[in-house]
């Protein structure tokens, strides 16, 4: 009898039931597309801060405390300002081997150009290296992809081409050189003849510096399979607490902490990993960038789950308008079952299952639209697909769940203050 009223309700106040569907799948879509993005975001947001640069430098150990004690850069004739360029692809076999992915090498000097007296910063590096890595893994790297923002006039220099030259559009400037202009590098006692290839504009720094390969410039300063430091470019999760205290003093965390910490793709954690496979290395998190990543992450999430709540919120103002109409509307026949003697508990009940089933239709809707909104917005906004989540359905079941109940409380308190006399004598 009880199953017979509710599929009798339903049929019968079929226009109200399908709007407070409709509601429920309007409101379970964009929770469902923000929940699934918001849990896929990080990886997406990392990826396309990873092309603004690295956020992870690795530098000699003799090197970083010269820095930090009288701020000396390097001291070329020192072998302990130096890493080994085999050394470097270690860092693809740390635990978190997966989310490093770029890296490239820097090995600078001073150098003056056509005899002049100024110096000026000469790196060699990797522009677009191809990699057989000892995984069995091909990799990408190099100086063109972690420079991506770079407006170069001219073109790329190659790995391979020991006569060209990159350099910063101060130096074009100061020197008058232009693409095509040959000039004469002396560095370090050694003098080579470049061509210009391009003229980059990095607007910073590296606007007065000249890029050369560093085959090349291992050759110029007699640094056979050395480099001065190395980059590193890294999927990282916003730091907490946890990495906080782990930065400071890694021996403080308890066994259970270590192992947290460690596990997790903190910068601090991978920088300690790649500590471990760099005996001679130092690895520090460059902080404005990785805190900046952190940061833009957490708005963002942020954002998604306020845009998530709202569109519950939305949706239990509009089921609860919509059920206090369907209960009106029903009020003689609420009025005659408690004139036979139903309860007020059953009675609730009996809209609640109403509201129940009708929701569950349209979460079921909702959730699949949203699965393509997400789809939308991935392949709008990141260029790529957002892959479902399955924590995402028992989540939204119980948000559902809640919004539905919380729709139906003005409804069911009318409800239960209605008195079947004064209703069956239509007042």
């Amino acid at each position: 009898m009880f199953i017979r009223m509710i599929l009798g309700a339903l049929f019968r106040q079929k226009g109200k039931m399908l709007m407070i569907a409709l509601t429920v799948a309007l409101g379970t879509s964009l929770a469902s597309a923000m929940l699934n993005v918001m849990l896929d975001v990080g990886n997406k947001v990392n990826q396309e801060l990873k092309t603004y640069g690295a956020n992870i430098n690795v530098l000699p150990q003799g090197a970083l405390l010269l820095s930090d004690l009288y701020g000396v850069e390097q001291m070329p004739d020192s072998p302990d300002m130096y890493l080994s360029e085999e050394d470097m692809i270690k860092v693809k076999t740390i635990f978190w081997a997966h989310n490093i992915v770029d890296f490239t090498p820097h090995l600078d000097a001073n150098a003056t150009i056509d005899g002049g007296e100024n110096t000026v910063k000469v790196t060699g590096t990797w522009f677009q290296k191809q990699l057989s890595l000892p995984t069995g893994e091909e990799l990408e790297t190099g100086i063109r992809q972690m420079r991506s923002w770079w407006a170069v006039t001219g073109e790329w220099l190659t790995d391979d081409d020991g006569g060209g030259a990159l350099i910063g559009v101060a130096v074009a400037e100061q020197y008058g050189l232009a693409v095509g202009d040959e000039f004469t590098l002396d560095v370090q006692g050694s003098s080579r003849r470049f061509t210009v290839r391009g003229i980059v504009d990095a607007g910073d720094d590296e606007d007065a510096q000249i890029f050369i390969a560093l085959a090349t410039m291992q050759e110029l300063t007699n640094k056979a399979g050395l480099i001065s430091s190395f980059e590193v470019s890294a999927l990282t999760t916003p730091d907490n607490d946890l990495a906080r205290r782990a930065t400071a003093n890694p021996r403080s965390l308890s066994a259970r902490e270590h192992e947290t910490w460690y596990c997790t793709a903190y910068v601090s954690s991978i920088c300690y990993q790649i500590d471990e496979v760099i005996p001679d290395g130092v690895a520090k998190a460059i902080r404005q960038v990785a805190e900046s990543e952190g940061t833009i992450l957490e708005k963002t999430q942020l954002l998604m789950l306020l845009i998530t709540i709202l569109s519950l919120l939305g949706a239990a103002l509009g089921i609860s308008n919509l059920i206090s109409a369907s209960v009106m509307d029903r009020s003689a026949e609420i009025g005659l079952l408690k004139a036979l003697g139903a309860h007020d508990i059953p009675l609730s009940w009996l809209v609640l299952l109403e509201i129940l089933l009708v929701g569950l239709v349209g979460g079921v809707v909702g959730y699949f639209a949203g699965l393509g909104f997400a789809q939308i917005i991935g392949q709008t906004v990141f260029g790529s697909s957002i892959a479902a989540a399955p924590m995402v359905i028992p989540l939204l079941s119980v948000l559902v769940m809640l919004v539905i109940i919380i729709g139906s409380f003005p409804s069911l308190r009318y409800l239960l203050s209605l008195r079947p006399a004064e209703v069956l004598h239509g007042r």
